[in-house]
């Protein structure tokens, strides 16, 4: 792809993004109906997911028998933000255990 033809595809993707994030400025919860409303009420849980299913499920070379030792962190930090439901708590417990259970696998390896 060529110069001008890479710049003028990077500015027409910023003006797409702009005019998308305006219209909802724009229009506010007066243009939406109630069912999308309700359905980008789960949109940052989403995002979190998608962003930290896959480095919890890749292999991390620490692990407990067959058991990865980020998946056992991650068990752990979802039954204490299911507990607290508060998020420091939640991110001080899962990266703790990790930190300790990478650090005790590496030892025993």
């Amino acid at each position: 792809m060529s110069g001008p033809a890479l710049w003028g595809t990077i500015v027409a993707m910023g003006v797409v993004t702009w005019a998308l994030r305006a219209s909802f400025v724009m229009l506010g919860d007066a243009g939406l109906p109630p069912l999308l409303r309700r359905a980008l009420t789960y949109v940052p849980q989403a995002v979190l997911a998608a962003l930290v299913a896959p480095a919890l499920f890749a292999p991390s070379g620490a692990a407990f028998g067959p058991v990865d030792v980020r998946l056992l962190a991650g068990a752990l930090a979802l039954v204490v933000a299911w507990r607290t439901k508060h998020v420091l708590p939640t991110l001080a417990a899962g990266m703790g255990v990790l930190w300790v259970l990478t650090w005790l696998a590496q030892r025993g390896a």
